[in-house]
This record gives C-alpha cells, sequence and structure tokens, in this order.
C-alpha cells in the first residue's frame, strides 16, 4: 500500500498555514503500510540540488528536443520496497531547461522509469504517468504498481514515470533536516486557538526561509505549467507524435493543464480521481475534509457491522465514529506508547495513521489496517501501527530520514495557485460547513484556524489563478470520477469534464480514491480500451464493480 494521490494534512498545521487549510496529496486504493516513503536516492544516477543546477548543456529548446536517453538498470529500489526486483525497468534522465524562456540557462535533470512493453512488435507508443501528489514518485509508482499496468496497458505501451522537476529523483527541492521535521509532524499544536495560530504562523516562515535558503534557484520554476512543458519535451525525446497520459489525482491537474498548453498534442489522455482547476481553494479544502469524515464514517459502520468480533468500536455506526474520533483527540493528553521511546503517538500522529487508512475502500487493505492498528491502540494501548502509517504517509523511512516529498507538496502547491485572504463572511461560511459535516475531524477548530490566506508566506508569488480549462482543439479526455472519493470529490470530476471542450465522464460508484488499482474491473476496462484503442466508455456509464 503505497501513498500516491491528494495528500491530507491536519487544519491546524504549518502545511495549513501556508495551504489555508488544504487537504492535499494522498493514496491510491491498494497496497500495505510498511513505515516508509518515497525514496530521495535515486535509481537513475541523478543527482545535483536546486542549488548547485547545471548549466549550459544545450543551448535551444530544439537541442533539448533532440537529445539521446540513455536507458540503464534501475539500482536503487523505492523505500517503501528495498527488495523490489527491478530487473525489468530501465532507467534514464532527460534534460530540460530551468526556464524555458532561456534554454541556454540552468538546466534540471528528471529522472525516469521505463517497463518497456510487451508486444515490441505492436506497439502503439509511451505511456507516461503521474500518481499525484503534488510530490509524490512517479518512478516510484511505475516500479511498486507493475502488476496493475500488466495485461494489455504493458502489452501495447511502454509505460513511462517520472519525477516532476524539484521532486524525488529530479533535482528534488530540500527545506527542512530530519529533526525539525519530527518537530513540526509529532507536536500537538496548543489548544488555545489564538496561540495555535501564532505558532502556525511561524512555523510557516520558518519553513518557507528554509526552503528559499536550501532550493532558492529552483522554487521559482516549478508547478505544474513547467511540467506540462516537461512532459511534452519528453514526449518529443521518446518520438511520440501525441502523448498517452494517465494522471491520478493531482497528476489530473497536471494533464489538464497540458491539455491547456498543447491540445493538439494530446493522445489517449485518461484523467483519473479528478482536481477541479476552476475550484475555490478554501471551499475545495472544505468539501475535502467533508468526504473524509463520509469515509470514517463508513468506515466505523463497516467495522462494527462485519468485523465486530475485531474492530474496537462498538454501539451504532454514528456512536463508533464518534468513539474513534474522541479516542484519538484524547492522545493529546494522553499519548501512547509506540516500538521507539522517544517517539510516542500524539494527537497530529494519530489522526495521520487514522487518515492515511481513509483512503480505501470496503474491503481493501487500507481498512484492514486501519482495524489492526486502531485495534491495537485502543485494545493495547500500542500505537506502533498507527505510527507506522503516519511515518509513510510523512515520508520518514524507520531511520528517521524524510523524502523530499512533503518539501516538494508545498513549494508545487504554492506555484499553481493563488487566492485573495478570505474575507469574515467566506471564513464563517467554511468554519459553519465543517462543523456541520466534518466535525470529528474538527473537534478543536477554530474560524482563526482558516482565515490565513493560501501561501502567505511563501517567498515566491505566483499570478496562477483558477479558472476552466477548456483545451479546445485536443482529442477526447476520458475523466474519471468515484462517487465517494474523499480526497478528491466526485463533483470535481464532474466540473472538470463539462469543462473541456471535448470529455467524457465515466463514473465509479463506491469510496476510496481514485478508480486505478481499486479493483473495479468495469473503470479498469474502461481505461485500458480507451487508452489502447481509443474506445471511449457509453455517455453516463456508472461502473459498480
Amino acid at each position: 500500500m503505497k501513498v500516491f494521490g491528494a495528500r491530507r494534512g491536519r487544519t491546524i498545521s504549518v502545511v495549513a498555514m501556508l495551504l489555508g487549510g488544504s487537504l492535499l496529496a494522498g493514496c491510491t486504493t491498494s497496497g500495505s503500510v510498511g513505515g516508509g516513503s518515497s525514496s530521495s536516492g535515486g535509481s537513475t544516477g541523478s543527482s545535483g540540488s536546486a542549488g548547485a543546477l547545471p548549466s549550459g548543456k544545450y543551448s535551444t529548446l530544439q537541442a533539448f528536443d533532440g537529445q539521446q536517453i540513455s536507458w540503464g538498470a534501475c539500482t536503487s529500489a523505492p523505500a517503501d520496497d528495498p527488495t523490489a526486483d527491478l530487473s525489468a525497468f530501465q532507467c534514464g534522465t532527460v534534460t530540460v531547461p530551468l526556464d524555458y524562456a532561456k534554454p541556454a540557462g540552468k538546466d534540471v535533470a528528471l529522472a525516469l522509469v521505463k517497463w518497456p512493453a510487451a508486444d515490441q512488435a505492436h506497439k502503439v507508443g509511451s505511456l507516461f504517468t503521474n500518481p499525484g501528489g503534488p510530490g509524490a514518485s512517479g518512478v516510484d509508482f511505475i516500479e511498486e504498481s507493475k502488476s496493475q499496468f500488466d495485461g494489455a496497458l504493458h502489452s501495447h505501451y511502454d509505460i513511462i514515470g517520472f519525477d516532476p522537476r524539484g521532486l524525488g529523483r529530479s533535482d528534488p527541492i530540500t527545506c527542512l533536516d530530519d529533526k525539525t521535521q519530527d518537530k513540526l509532524y509529532e507536536v500537538d499544536p496548543p489548544k488555545d486557538a489564538t496561540a495555535r495560530a501564532q505558532k502556525a504562523q511561524q512555523d510557516a516562515k520558518t519553513l518557507a526561509s528554509a526552503c528559499e535558503k536550501k532550493s532558492g534557484d529552483l522554487l521559482p520554476y516549478v508547478g505544474s505549467k513547467y511540467v506540462a512543458q516537461d512532459m511534452d519535451l519528453m514526449r518529443q525525446v521518446v518520438g511520440d507524435k501525441k502523448l498517452n497520459y494517465l494522471g491520478i489525482s493531482y497528476g489530473t491537474y497536471i494533464g489538464s493543464v497540458y491539455a491547456e498548453q498543447f491540445p493538439a498534442n494530446v493522445g489517449h489522455m485518461v484523467l483519473d480521481g479528478a482536481v477541479d482547476p476552476n475550484a475555490d481553494q478554501l471551499e475545495s479544502n472544505v468539501q475535502q475534509q467533508v468526504g473524509f469524515e463520509q469515509s470514517l464514517e463508513k468506515f466505523a459502520s463497516d467495522c462494527v457491522t462485519n468485523y465486530a468480533s475485531q474492530c474496537p468500536l462498538s454501539g451504532s455506526p454514528a456512536a463508533a465514529a464518534q468513539q474513534l474520533g474522541h479516542f484519538i483527540d484524547g492522545l493529546q493528553d494522553h499519548p501512547l506508547q509506540t516500538g521507539d521511546p522517544n517517539r510516542p503517538l500524539d494527537q497530529t500522529l494519530g489522526w495521520t495513521g487514522v487518515v492515511i487508512g481513509l483512503y480505501g475502500d470496503v474491503g481493501s487493505d487500507w481498512w484492514k489496517y486501519l482495524r489492526d492498528a486502531l485495534g491495537k491502540a485502543m485494545k493495547s494501548g500500542d500505537g506502533s501501527e498507527l505510527l507506522a502509517g503516519a511515518d509513510q504517509y510523512n515520508g520518514r523511512d524507520p531511520d528517521g530520514h524524510y523524502s523530499t516529498e512533503q518539501d516538494g507538496l508545498i513549494a508545487v502547491r504554492c506555484a499553481d495557485f493563488t487566492t485573495p485572504t478570505p474575507d469574515a463572511a467566506e471564513v464563517q461560511t467554511a468554519y459553519n460547513q465543517l462543523k456541520s459535516g466534518a466535525s470529528i475531524l474538527n473537534s478543536e477548530l477554530a474560524p482563526s484556524d482558516l482565515a490565513q490566506p493560501l501561501c502567505a508566506n511563501w517567498p515566491f508569488q505566483t499570478q496562477e489563478k483558477p479558472h476552466t480549462i477548456k483545451a479546445q482543439g485536443s482529442d477526447t479526455i476520458l475523466v474519471i470520477g468515484t462517487t465517494g472519493d474523499p480526497a478528491t470529490p466526485y463533483q470535481n470530476a464532474v466540473n472538470l469534464a463539462n469543462g473541456f471542450a471535448n470529455a467524457r465522464l465515466l463514473t465509479r460508484v463506491g469510496t476510496g480514491h481514485a478508480a486505478f488499482g481499486s479493483g473495479n474491473v468495469c473503470a479498469q476496462s474502461a481505461m485500458e480500451a480507451y487508452l489502447v484503442s481509443g474506445t471511449l466508455p457509453p455517455q453516463g456509464q456508472r461502473c459498480t464493480a
């Protein structure tokens, strides 16, 4: 179980102060909790930091387009699966300009992985992928999700994953050292709302300053508009006339931006678990939290109804959900022991360990993990499994080292959207919606927790604003939405598909984040049919299994 997709952060956190309470990044519905996360090392041999970017390799954009990728053996397994067999994969790097307006300036090395098509004689091209985040590693995604691509997709496509600029192995953004990140993720915020806001404000400034100091050369040149340009360059380098692409969660936003910039180059594009590019960011964050609360309630109901002998919760489904929330909130005053005497499970880590499980679906490994982890915590006073889930979510490996995923997440998020400071009425509306629709996840919420504008302390203020993307002139884009998706609510997919000039919406009926890897045969078959042969699902199709 690997965390890919749209990641959620606690409302009263440093990330929230930067991002206006955003519930970001996340995971698909497959995999197992292992206490690690994306590797910050490289399968590809790509190296270098944003403070020491190389320059002058190519002088024109045409020269970048003509480069050849030296594919070779992949030598470093993902942190979540250190024993993974990488023999089927090829790794390499592609060089892109830091600033496309100045191609002779500094360069960025992007890490790629390729699983060559099984049927080379009938190969139709390359299928580029992005698992979301922003911040998740596309290289790890392919190496850890091999079975999900096996079959029709791998038969007809070279499956290609890449780490977007500033992330993972691609000259990553770095900000805070491991000990400082521990303090941010493992210390509960003050109960007093005023003190909480002050601390979060100071933490946000500390983070922004550290990112600018360590990665200042790169920060102005990250974000989806640059990634879209990089993808078109990679398309040309591998020799494809059009871009065939599978984007999941935040990867759908990258795909949307690509379609806006290069509509004529869009091939077979599937966007699964959609981000709405025209959404009001505060309202979008509210709806995401409401979605997670609904997922929590469904989990609690399934737990007490279908797993009564194993479930640590009791009573009616509604009472069980409240019981879960009260227990986790109580960890602020009564943290649990874990396998590490220096790392008790507090409220912040407890909620993070719960939320990672809420990306799952009925019968999924995620919900089994959550039942087991809560059982140990509530019945035996052992917080070790919830801590392992929190560590995986936060990108902390068993040795205490953090991946660059969280740093990259914040940098990309601040590059993609700007939002004015919400007025008092907007804050009160959001507060009322959260207290009525997500009260368990926001038991300590105060209006002041929602008043900070997006990325107010970030050193580079973007001009990008939410807007409808039409992509006039593109081939048909297949958008997939899941009715009970907590991380990217279903209405996002409806809005995205309606905004495109040429799109088809496929609905997966169920819970859990995104359809890819969910086990829904109908949705998987529809994706494969469109990507391989261009066959669209019927208008209005709903996949129940």
